[in-house]
């Protein structure tokens, strides 16, 4: 199946070829995957805007491979961290750490507290996947929520963690606990969810942000490895064979795939520097912006 001209926009009067669509959607998935703004709610409006269907095999393969650009991002990005992290397991750079407070173990920790409600809501969270309804709830709520826990968070005297090397077992725990809600209700955002969760937790932006990256790297490996097998399952409804596409196909994900990565990289590098000095309330109002646009346009015949 080749990704052609059935998916080019007419919005755009039909100059928009294949590899333009590309840049662009490798683009939007590059700069929302890691910021607090939900991948999900901007990847499903321009799959609505440049009329992608939903149930195109390539394009369900296509959207997780631009997620695996998006993680190599963070692989190459944090690359010196986390060989340090694993060259001193489970004691630290410092000594002080033991199997259950590394940070690596806590990351684990996070994620098997994610993954295992994940999996058993996984019906509820295919039926919600698509529905812009719940994507716009979820933009709009989740706005109101993460300003308020920022603007709490930033009392003097709240924060007790200042870096991911001091958070602690229960923390770990409310924070994959918290990441639950991003993969029941579309729109969330995983890096909201986290990072909320983590001032909650009494963790400073920057302490709550590493680790909200740190998580999402076992998180997304995961499930992406898993929808890409699914989709590549012969038989399945909305699989594709690898063989089945053409050598268009393959330079299409290729450039979504690069152009996710390059894009993903400079948006977590800005995005680290950007937390310290300026918080979360731009993002907010963003989400909440998004997300009455999203739900007027659902209401609207």
């Amino acid at each position: 199946m080749r990704f052609g001209e059935s998916h080019i926009p007419e919005c755009c009067g039909g100059f928009l070829n294949d590899y333009i669509l590309s840049v662009l959607l490798g683009i939007i998935e590059g700069l929302t995957e890691f910021l607090p703004v939900s991948s999900t709610a901007h990847l499903r409006i321009a799959e609505g805007f440049f009329h992608i269907s939903l149930e195109d095999g390539y394009w369900k393969m296509y959207t997780i491979v631009i997620q695996l650009g998006s993680i190599l991002a963070l692989f190459v990005y944090f690359r010196d961290r986390i060989m340090r992290l694993i060259a001193t397991f489970p004691y630290g750079e410092e000594g002080d750490k033991t199997v259950m407070t590394n940070p690596l173990s806590l990351t684990l920790i996070a994620f098997v507290v994610t993954a295992i409600p994940a999996f058993l809501l996984s019906k509820v969270i295919g039926k919600n996947l698509e529905n812009l309804t719940v994507i716009g709830a979820s933009l709009l709520i989740g706005g109101f929520v993460m300003g308020a826990v920022d603007w709490i968070s930033s009392a003097p005297g709240r924060t007790k963690t200042w870096s991911m090397d001091e958070m602690t077992l229960p923390q770990a725990i409310w924070i994959g606990a918290c990441q639950i809600l991003s993969a029941v209700f579309p729109g969330t955002s995983r890096s909201m969810s986290t990072i909320a969760g983590g001032q909650l937790a009494r963790m400073s932006r920057s302490a709550a942000l590493e680790f909200s990256f740190f998580l999402s790297i076992p998180t997304m490996v995961v499930a992406t490895s898993y929808d890409l097998l699914k989709s590549l399952i012969p038989g399945k409804a909305g699989s594709i064979a690898a063989s089945s596409i053409d050598m268009h196909g393959w330079i299409v994900l290729a450039i979504g795939f690069a152009v996710s990565f390059v894009v993903a990289f400079f948006s977590v590098r800005w995005f680290m520097g950007w937390v310290d000095r300026r918080g979360l309330l731009h993002f907010a109002g963003y989400r909440i912006l998004l997300g009455i646009i999203v739900l007027i346009s659902t209401s609207t015949p």
